[in-house]
């Protein structure tokens, strides 16, 4: 029987994204008691709040009061305006207080994130005290990993893990077993920032205070997971060329996903026009070599794929806190050299290949060594610039207090397109010139 239990959920789960909200109702109905509970908290906010309101108006406070009040939130901030205090008073008076005062915070800040419950002990009970307190309240509190140390006025005095606390001697106090090197975020800190602090500090849980230093919350590695992911979808849509989706990608409507794309595609369009405006003005140097226009597609695609590898690597290195933007002259500089480097290695390939198409089917003929020069100094050029273009547009959008990552590879490769092509025929112009 269980696991008829387990291949049943799994099976929902798998298809789960699938179902419309009726078909998705009705099989959650159909799982066993035990199993619906489970399945219920895994589902994201935005799952849970499509269900809670598709429930019948009587069952729905038994769902919605399973949840812990920072996840109550979180599902109270999915639904319309008009319908959040329907969900609100679902809850019992002292959770519905927790959870109003956890929406007067923005939800990517600390303040939206945390979970008002956590473990707190008196700096004079001894350890075995405060062990047996912990035993009592520990089905009120949503994570055990810490017990934070409070005065009366609530200021966070330390904190003690409570492995270390079953390890300790019973009769020592509190507070001769806690830490005080405290690490803390503020309800206003935002949540990138809070996750760097829980990446850098290796924490379960950080705690968020007041200006008045009183602990008022806690904010779990389980809501940073949430809050990385969240991050890096968005993050990953934007660099794709388009504005990230609110909703789940089969949730989201056809004009709402039209609208999202539609925007950056016709700005890349009309970016890509200037492409076709900039070729107008070569149009001698391709009508008296050919053979350039052979090679254009060669030269554009080089520089645009160095630029999106620059971005990348700068919108990463931003993103984990290894670059800021006092470094852009340390970043300028060493794309600089990798720019020619790399540009150097793809114009000896490229040389490579003209002479040997030239020794095998003469396809060139006389000009060969000019147009093999021509392309060499044009993929460096092309290149170097791609890279340190594809650098500096992350910290120009920082520094105007734009998302980084807006500077997604198709924009970095429409501007590479244009000044790339500029680049390209300048350079055969000045060697050509020479040659004759």
């Amino acid at each position: 029987m269980p696991t008829q239990l387990a291949s049943a959920t799994e099976q929902l789960w798998e298809r789960w994204h699938a179902l419309s909200r009726s078909q998705r109702l009705k099989q959650f109905r159909e799982l066993h008691t035990g199993e619906k509970a489970d399945f219920f908290l895994e589902l994201s906010a935005h799952d849970q709040s499509d269900l809670l309101l598709d429930l019948p108006q009587e069952q729905r406070h038994v769902w919605m009061r399973l949840l812990a009040p920072d996840d109550a939130a979180d599902v109270i901030q999915e639904v319309s305006p008009e319908r959040r205090d329907e969900l609100l008073f679902l809850l019992d008076d002292p959770t519905r207080r927790e959870v109003s005062a956890l929406l007067a915070y923005q939800e990517d800040e600390a303040g939206g994130l945390m979970n008002p419950r956590f473990a707190r002990l008196r700096p004079e009970s001894t350890v075995d005290e405060a062990i047996s307190y912990l035993r009592k309240e520990a089905p009120t509190v949503d994570q055990l990993y810490y017990a934070y140390v409070l005065d009366q006025e609530q200021h966070l005095l330390g904190v003690v893990s409570v492995r270390l606390l079953f390890s300790s001697d019973p009769g020592k106090l509190v507070q001769e077993v806690m830490k005080t090197d405290l690490i803390w975020a503020t309800p206003e800190t935002d949540q990138k920032e809070v996750s760097r602090i829980v990446r850098d500090s290796r924490l379960l849980a950080v705690p968020v205070l007041d200006t008045d230093r009183r602990m008022v919350g806690i904010v779990t590695v389980d809501d940073i997971v949430d809050v990385v992911e969240e991050e890096a979808s968005r993050d990953i849509q934007n660099m794709g060329g388009m504005e990230a989706l609110d909703t789940p990608y089969l949730h989201t409507t056809m004009v709402e996903m039209v609208r999202k794309r539609a925007g950056w595609l016709a700005i890349l369009f009309i970016g890509e026009m200037f492409t076709a405006t900039a070729m107008g003005f070569f149009e001698d140097e391709i009508s008296k070599a050919v053979v350039l226009a052979l090679f254009l597609p060669l030269i554009i695609s080089s520089g645009g794929n160095s630029g999106s590898q620059a971005t990348s690597l700068v919108i990463q290195a931003m993103a984990l806190g290894d670059v800021r933007l006092r470094d852009w002259y340390r970043v300028i500089r060493r794309e600089l050299f990798s720019g020619v480097a790399l540009g150097a290695i793809l114009g000896v390939i490229g040389l490579t290949r003209i002479f040997v198409w030239q020794s095998l089917f003469h396809t060139y003929g006389p000009q060969t060594p000019i147009l093999a020069l021509t392309i060499l100094c044009a993929l460096i050029g092309v290149v170097t610039f791609g890279t340190i273009a594809g650098s500096m547009l992350p910290f120009i959008l920082r520094r105007c207090c734009l998302n980084p990552a807006s500077a997604s590879a198709p924009f970095v490769a429409t501007l590479v397109d244009v000044t790339g092509l500029i680049i390209y025929f300048n350079i055969a112009r000045v060697i050509m010139l020479k040659a004759h």
